[in-house]
């Protein structure tokens, strides 16, 4: 990568030629580590979900941020893993090993002092180790039960040494090491959704409609005899936008909406004499109070509707919610 002239002004165009240039180097970098991906792969797949104990990952410097990342990425998709600092280990903290574990040991050079100073004390404990290094020749690389190998041809640096285009590509091998891991062990929305409970991401995930749903008499529901009239006095004591409407024997007959009350005004009908009956919508959506609350949101935006009718499985009207409902539970 050239230099940029004395006389380029920072930003603007220079820039974006830069960051292209930078994209580019790192893109290549990938396509370089996804065609050399072979066997070596596999067996760290299958040595990983053989291990007994945790994925034990460990770096140092820019190398090591990316394995904190990675580590973290695996503990959330099933594999049991956690961080130590590559120099922390030679003090103490090698204590954490066990000889279940397997050490995913990240390096770009494979010759770094402090990996090197734990894998004979790995080793005997008899624990695995998988190297990730940039060199297949490298120390570690050799000493590894699995090596697997993400060299890149240059850094996007333009001195060539700033760490870039190699923490891009192990991160990239990593992520791709967890799905193959998360894939294999059959990893489920619901196991994810336990690991994350906090935020956003939980609430989507966790949140059932039974959760946030209306009950009791704050559900609006009248009989299917019942008048137009009598019909909106009950859509106005719920505030919901909407009334249930129930048979004889209490099931789910239709429902009645804001916008059913205006086109039988257009229509001009006489919503003193008028049926119920005559004027609600027969077959309404509804879903099922153990169904996830990010669903009764996708049916909403859909289908256009503000409120559904929750319903059990013995098609009993069991609550109601709305997008209001939905947006105070954060869902949306």
């Amino acid at each position: 990568m050239a230099p940029a002239s004395p006389d380029t002004p920072p930003g603007g165009a220079d820039a974006l030629g830069v960051a292209r240039q930078v994209l580019e180097i790192e893109a290549r970098a990938l396509r370089h580590v996804m065609g050399r991906l072979d066997g070596a792969f596999s067996a760290a797949v299958a040595k990983i979900l053989a291990c007994n104990g945790r994925v034990v990952v460990s770096g140092l410097g820019k190398t090591g941020h990316i394995a904190r990342k990675i580590a973290s990425t695996l503990a959330s998709t099933g594999t049991p893993a956690f961080f130590v600092h590559a120099a922390e280990a030679s003090h103490g903290d090698l204590g954490m090993f066990t000889r279940d574990d397997v050490l995913l040991a990240l390096s770009h050079s494979g010759q770094g002092a402090e990996l090197l100073a734990i894998v004979p004390v790995i080793k005997r404990q008899g624990a695995l180790l998988i190297a990730m290094t940039g060199n297949p020749q490298s120390s570690l690389a050799t000493q590894a039960d699995v090596h697997l190998y993400a060299g890149v041809e240059m850094e996007a640096c333009p001195l060539n040494l700033a760490p870039t285009a190699s923490t891009t590509a192990a991160l990239a091998l990593g992520d791709a090491l967890a799905v193959a891991l998360m894939r294999a062990r059959g990893f489920t929305r619901d196991e994810f959704a336990l690991s994350h409970p906090g935020g956003a991401l939980g609430r989507r995930l966790l949140t059932l409609v039974r959760d946030v749903m209306r009950t009791g008499a704050a559900v609006p529901q009248v009989s299917v005899s019942v008048t137009l009239d009598e019909a909106m006095v009950e859509m106005d004591r719920g505030r919901m936008g909407m009334t249930a409407i129930l048979d004889a024997q209490g099931g789910l007959a239709g429902v009645f909406t804001d916008g059913d009350l205006r086109r039988a005004l257009r229509r001009g009908v006489d919503y003193h004499s008028a049926r119920v009956a005559d004027v609600m919508t027969r077959n309404p959506r509804t879903i099922a109070p153990d169904r996830l609350a990010a669903e009764a949101v996708q049916i909403m935006e859909h289908n256009k509707v503000n409120q559904l009718l929750v319903v059990g499985h013995d098609g009993a009207v069991t609550g109601a919610l709305n997008m209001h409902d939905l947006f105070r539970a954060k869902v949306v």
